[in-house]
């Protein structure tokens, strides 16, 4: 919005300076247009001076004044030009230039936000891909949640974007699923039950246990172990489809990691890597030669069980992905991961796919604290917190804004006692509670038969009212960056601060006083703010309540 009229400004004075044969052409596309970081610096800065000084080997002050020069006379947009520091020149706009933002952001309603992309990608996000042991667990629930959002902000730019699960239902957790719940169920007939040592725990297996026993009786004891897994695995899933769908969370697709193994991938995918010279036997084990890919060492591709590591079946499924004809391949995978995806993506470049193509974003896990202390969780003894009761705890809006709310590298503490409380001190609250207000306004404004449009907006001079415009205006573009940067937390940083300064506007001003001119823009004003935070709560799935 503003800022794009401020870099064609920027831009405009730059071919002025071309043209009068003050600096190259070379300068063009190299210089930046930002928001500076401190107060007094301009609504805008620009380092072109900078850039320029060292590609023309001149003074950055000489060039700031000769950038300046070029302006003449500014218009209606910018108010001043200064020079600051060793060469940058900030932008100083005029005050009624803030107002402008509120037409378009009312106009286009539910539509207002970021331009669509130029180069618009078939993207493939891959997540959750929990393996099919268990309920969706707290990580899993960040996973969920995090690539959900990522999914929605390539949408929001116009990506063409597939979601898909990867459905690990091969291998060894698959193998003691199977013999888990095949020990519970003789152990629920009374019959002798070896249950294995590392089997997974929990309530739900004596659940899928006792179903079977109600469907079959005890015809099953001497029974092939595919049964118990096939009948677990089935149970389990539904039961993690059912709590995605209840945070809104769909798929596109399922990829089924056996189909692999039926196709005859695996062994291509070896076979290949072999015709290279990339594969050896050692130790009865099948190793892939890493080493001469850029990586420290070697990694087992196949044990000397027979069965393969992780390593393998990722790196054919990720073949597969490339013969869909997918350009831009994202994996929000656990930090648990972070040292098999160096060796897939060996194997992407290996088998001559382009890996700069495939996005990993490794999400660190969650931290649960009640009472200020933190819920031990582990997955194999059942002991953890499911997403299923998370929701029933704090409800599905507050799950999806604190899985949000940081960086996904970094730890996430989720305060449970935080994420219930029913007043500002609860971030997500506050959000919400911003646009309910909002909505209350339009409300009482309706009623008392005060229209706002074709308001005098330039009787919004307050330092709050220019704080929330100058907020608002930079909406697109940081949806734009959160999208390409795959960064949703942004967001909801975002959505803070507006709702913060929003608060501030409400408790300091009257929008419904005594001068009816001031009211109407004031109302205007607010409009715009509440599109934009329902907006921007949307754009991560999650309500913007009218009344609260």
């Amino acid at each position: 919005m503003i800022k794009s009229k401020v870099q064609k400004f920027v831009d405009g004075c730059v071919e002025a300076g071309i043209a009068q044969g003050l600096w190259s052409e070379k300068l063009r596309g190299k210089y930046s247009v930002e928001i500076p970081k401190h107060k007094g610096q301009g609504d805008f800065s620009t380092n072109f001076a900078m850039v320029a000084a060292g590609i023309e080997k001149r003074n950055p002050r000489e060039l700031a004044t000769q950038f300046i020069e070029c302006a003449g006379s500014e218009g209606d947009l910018v108010e001043r030009l200064e020079i600051a520091g060793p060469g940058f020149v900030n932008v100083f706009l005029n005050p009624s230039v803030w107002a402008t933002v509120i037409e378009p952001i009312c106009t286009q309603d539910t539509s207002f936000g970021p331009p669509p992309v130029n180069e618009k990608k078939r993207v493939l996000v891959e997540f959750v891909s929990a393996n099919p042991t268990g309920p969706l667990s707290v990580g899993h629930g960040r996973n969920a949640i995090l690539g959900d959002a990522i999914a929605r902000l390539l949408e929001s730019v116009g990506h063409d974007v597939h979601r898909e699960y990867y459905f690990n239902d091969a291998g060894r957790q698959m193998r003691v699923l199977g013999q888990s719940t095949k020990a519970r169920y003789c152990e629920l007939l009374g019959k002798p039950a070896d249950f294995p040592e590392d089997g997974y725990q929990g309530e739900y297996i004596y659940d899928i246990a006792r179903s079977m026993v109600e469907e079959s009786g005890d015809a099953l004891c001497d029974g092939e172990l595919d049964v118990f897994k096939k009948k677990a695995q089935e149970a389990i899933f539904a039961d993690i489809d059912a709590t995605l769908k209840r945070i809104d969370i769909r798929f596109d697709s399922y990829f089924n990691e056996h189909t692999l193994y039926e196709t005859g991938q695996i062994e291509d995918v070896v076979k290949c890597l072999r015709s290279q010279g990339l594969v050896y036997e050692k130790d009865d084990a099948t190793w892939f030669k890493t080493s001469e890919l850029g990586l420290e060492q070697d990694r087992v591709i196949i044990k000397s069980s027979g069965e393969p590591t992780y390593r393998l079946p990722d790196i054919a499924y990720h073949r597969e992905k490339f013969r869909r004809d997918f350009s831009w391949m994202i994996n929000v995978f656990g930090s648990d991961h972070i040292a098999t995806v160096p060796d897939v993506l060996a194997g992407v470049r290996a088998l001559g796919y382009d890996d700069s193509l495939i996005t990993v974003v490794l999400y660190q896990f969650v931290t649960l604290l009640r009472d200020g202390k933190q819920v031990k969780m582990s997955t194999r003894k059942a002991t953890f917190v499911t997403v299923d009761e998370l929701v029933d705890e704090v409800g599905g809006d507050a799950l999806r804004f604190f899985f949000l709310m940081r960086k996904p590298d970094s730890q996430l503490e989720f305060d449970l006692d935080l994420a219930k409380k029913q007043n500002q001190e609860n971030p997500v609250y506050y959000v919400q509670y911003a646009h309910a207000r909002l909505c209350s306004i339009g409300r009482e404004a309706m009623e008392q038969k005060i229209e706002h449009k074709d308001a005098d907006l330039s009787l919004l001079t307050e330092p709050e009212e220019y704080a929330l415009l100058k907020i608002m205006a930079d909406y697109p573009q940081l949806v734009s960056g959160a999208a390409e940067d795959l960064a949703p937390h942004r967001i909801i940083f975002y959505l803070m601060e507006l709702a913060g300064q929003f608060h501030s506007f409400y408790n300091k001003h009257k929008v419904l006083g005594d001068d009816a001119e001031l009211c109407r823009a004031r109302l205007s004003l607010c409009a715009a703010v509440k599109v934009v935070i329902r907006n921007g709560l949307n754009l991560l799935g999650i309500q913007a309540p009218e009344r609260m």
